[in-house]
Order: structure tokens, then sequence, then C-alpha cells
């Protein structure tokens, strides 16, 4: 088969041999692959894959079911499925444990469902799993234009939140309010945590999901409800110089932080088996849509990642090992 490989600055497309699977795993027949910001670090050498994963980059895809290992009882040779990888969707072939696929949903084409994988694990364990979101409450997204921002505030309304996105552009937050948020906020021309008590009446909301880290950390303490939960999914800064943890006492304040990648295999079963339980509905029904920007050869998966270092998108890029 074909994979892209490569280092830092080069990504080629070569052939290596098909992968193997384990009793507990299905072959899929890649239709498309997402291009993700951990992808970039891996391919910069910052984001090992887990041990036991494929050495290739790609985190998500969708495809068919090619072959399934003796312990798969669910899948078939033939489904249309999209997937949660450990690596290894930049190819045209990718093993993947049973476990962590899903059915493409009614009503979405096998390529876009590849979009769908990561951004939907990420916002319902982080949001809805562990800070636990629920109807009514007021939720700040930061990168409302991005990928998981897309997908974040559109499953937010369907559950009944008031959603608030932060973005860099009127035009980005345009498009954040076509797709249901309340109130979009310019971080370069407002001060965030003044227009958020503004627009709560002083309370602050009651969960921010956080893609920036430790520039931000003080601003969404100040940012948050009594009781409210802060969850950094990413960071842009490691480093906190000074925190006032008064803050944290005082309103009975949440910080927690997590990835998806190096989870363990069973609490990524868990979380995929919760998304399709909660969020699969959704997008049948229409009210959560593919959100995808450009599509890409395979073979240019270099061009795909400038494109998204660039920070122009607005949503998800595929790559395409077929096109």
């Amino acid at each position: 088969m074909k994979a892209v490989v490569g280092g830092t600055k080069v990504l080629q497309l070569q052939e290596v041999d098909n992968p193997n699977i384990e009793d507990d795993e299905v072959l899929i027949h890649v239709e498309a692959a997402g291009v993700n910001r951990a992808d970039i670090l891996q391919r910069k050498g910052l984001h090992p894959p887990p041990k036991g994963a494929s050495p290739y980059l790609g985190l998500e895809c969708s495809g068919i079911v090619e072959q399934v290992g003796r312990n798969v009882t669910r899948w078939k040779i033939g489904d249309q499925v999209c997937a949660l990888l450990g690596g290894g969707g930049y190819a045209e072939k990718v093993a993947v444990p049973a476990g962590h696929v899903l059915p493409v949903p009614h009503g979405i084409s096998l390529k876009d469902a590849a979009s769908f994988p990561v951004v939907a694990c990420t916002v319902w364990s982080t949001a809805f799993m562990m800070s636990r979101l629920s109807a009514g409450e007021t939720f700040l997204i930061h990168g409302g234009s991005t990928e998981f921002g897309t997908f974040a505030i559109q499953i937010a309304k369907y559950f009944g939140m008031r959603v608030f996105v932060s973005t860099g552009s009127e035009e980005r937050l345009a498009f954040c309010k076509y797709l249901g948020a309340d109130v979009g906020i310019n971080y370069k021309t407002e001060d965030f945590v003044a227009r958020v008590k503004k627009e709560t009446g002083g309370r602050g909301v009651d969960v921010i999901l956080d893609c920036v880290g430790g520039p931000y950390f003080q601003h969404h303490l100040n940012s948050l409800n009594v009781d409210g939960r802060l969850f950094i999914f990413r960071i842009h800064g490691r480093f906190v110089s000074e925190v006032n943890l008064q803050t944290l006492f005082t309103r009975r304040l949440t910080v927690q932080a997590a990835g998806l990648r190096t989870r363990s295999p069973e609490n990524k079963a868990e979380i995929v088996a919760e998304v399709e339980k909660n969020v699969w509905p959704a997008i049948v029904a229409g009210k959560v849509k593919p959100v995808v920007y450009k599509q890409f050869p395979l073979s240019d998966a270099s061009e795909a990642h400038r494109l998204l270092e660039s920070g122009q998108p607005i949503g998800k890029i595929l790559l395409l090992p077929r096109c």
C-alpha cells in the first residue's frame, strides 16, 4: 500500500507494507483522512505515537472494512465506517481496534465522515463527559472557527447550551453565528473577560473549552461562574507565571486537562461508544453538519499541513488517498 512518510520538512507518498490486524481489529480501506494539529506536532517530532500504534501520521479516517479479526463480531467486510486512530490514517489502509470504529452516520458521505471522529471524541469527552456540560448552561469555546470549534458550537446548541465563541476576525465570527453561536467575541479587538461578564450579568460562564493554555489561564479563571469548569485540551503556552489561587477557592472552580491520543484503548472505546450514543443522533437529524474547508490528494499532505499551520481554515481539512 501507499502511505505518507517523512519528517520535519518533507512528507512523501511511498510504498510500505500492508498493516497486519490483531484478533480484535479491523482493516479499513481508507476513503479519507482528517488532518489535525497533532499530526503537525508528530511531523516535527513533538508528539510521538503511542506504544504499538502505527508510525504513520493520521488520527482519524473513513473507509470500507476490508478485513476483520477473528474476535470481531459487530463489523463485517464491506461496512462503511469511520474511526478514531492512534496513527496510520495517512495511508491507503489502516488497522484499528474494533471498539474505535463508528458507522458512517446516515445522510453523511463516506468522505465527510472522516471529519468527525477526532472532534466528536475530543469535545464529547472533555466538555460533556468530564466537565458535565448540561442544558441551560453557558459555554465558552476558544477558536470557534477551528475544526473543534465548529463542531462544539453545533453539538452544544443541540443540547440546549448558550454558546459563546472567541475568534480573530469578523468573517470567522459571522460563520460561528451561522452555526448557532449566541455570542461572538473578536479577541483581537475586545477584552473577552469583560464581554463574558457583561453578557452573563457579571456571573461568568459555566464551562470553558480552552485550546490556548498558559497565557489565558488567569483570564479564564476570571471568566468562570461559581462552580465553573475549565477544560484545557490543547496548549500554545505551557507555563503560567502567576495565578491567583484564591479565585479557585472563592468560586469553587475546577480545572482539568487531557489529550485524546494518549488515553488507553479501553478509555477510547468508552468515549467512542458514548459518541455514537449521544452525538450520532444529532448528526443523523441534521443538527450537526460536517464543516470541511478543503480536500487534498494524499500525495499533497505537505500542502495540507502548510494550510493548517497558516491558521486560514474554517473547519476541517481532509486527505484523499484515491483522489
